[in-house]
């Protein structure tokens, strides 16, 4: 079995910038990772430094892989199971083989709910559909835009967004109530409320026109955030390790070096807790990978 000085969970954003610092290293580094990660369906990052017209989470990837690669990182492209540690070693079980490591950086990540009724909007994501305020609420200022979501999620959603544009449809897609002191204010901000099921999206490639209400009602709109909750935050790995995790699942870890409270555990990106931001899953990569090396040099 080939040992590795470290075993990076996840070949997202956070996970790449940490696997080219840790190559700049000359560590052994292997990434494992399943490829379905939600880096993979923004189709344009519109506020990161250096790409003004915006740039895709494939690309950012694909660039990444390349650099890490040319530092000698290795990469695998699989599902991580289990991660137990074993005689000061950690055992990285994937569905087709185990690895062993002296560090494990969990950058797992989070995957975002998104009902099967709205996945032909994939191709749209990031140019004409959204999930995140505060990455693209700029998009649709003063624009006619469209809140697709659920009870006080899209509620909130579209208060957010109402700094940007005062023309806001909330679709209340699944029914679910929403608090009377949110209703008031949506009232208060003319956001117009529908309380009904979405029957049909409307969308040419990456173009939204809208969406057709299960009453058989058409509301039209070329911009959309989706707003429906329940993420799945992917920290199975890290409570197995006994990790310690935030009450929503996110996982706890040193600001300054971002190890957990288990030694030898690192996490970075949106599985760990912070707002869930690009330029922060770089930055969290970056910082890990700096006291992983370290540690690896301590335990030399």
């Amino acid at each position: 079995m080939k040992k590795y000085d470290c075993v990076i969970v996840g070949g997202g954003i956070a996970g790449l910038q940490a696997a080219i610092q840790l190559g700049r290293y000359s560590h052994r580094i292997i990434v494992v990772d399943s490829d379905k990660g939600r880096s993979n369906l923004s189709h344009c990052y519109h506020n990161i430094l250096g790409w003004p017209e915006g740039v895709s989470g494939q690309k950012l990837r694909s660039i990444g892989k390349k650099q890490a690669i040319d530092f000698g990182v290795m990469f695998m492209e699989d599902l991580v199971v289990d991660v137990a540690q074993k005689d000061g070693k950690f055992m990285v079980k994937t569905t087709n083989k185990t690895i062993e490591a002296d560090s494990v950086l969990l950058a797992t990540g989070v995957v975002d709910r998104i009902p099967p009724k709205f996945l032909p909007l994939f191709p749209c994501l990031g140019l004409s559909v959204f999930i995140c305020p505060d990455c693209d609420g700029h998009e649709v200022k003063n624009k006619r835009t469209l809140v697709l979501g659920t009870g006080n999620p899209g509620a909130h959603l579209a208060m957010a967004l109402t700094y940007w544009t005062n023309e806001l449809i909330f679709i209340n897609h699944e029914q679910r109530d929403v608090d009377e002191e949110l209703m008031e204010k949506l009232n208060e901000n003319n956001v117009t409320y529908i309380c009904e099921s979405v029957e049909k999206v409307l969308c040419d490639g990456r173009h939204l026109h809208g969406v057709i209400l299960k009453n058989g009602t058409k509301v039209t709109g070329n911009y959309a955030f989706l707003a429906f909750g329940g993420n799945k935050v992917k920290s199975e790995l890290a409570r197995g390790l006994g990790v310690e995790l935030f009450h929503n699942k996110h996982i706890l870890s040193n600001p300054r070096t971002k190890m957990t409270n288990v030694e030898g555990v690192w996490a970075a990106g949106d599985v760990a807790v912070h707002s869930e931001q690009v330029a922060i899953a770089m930055g969290d990569g970056h910082q890990a990978a700096i006291w992983i090396h370290k540690y690896l040099l301590e335990k030399k």
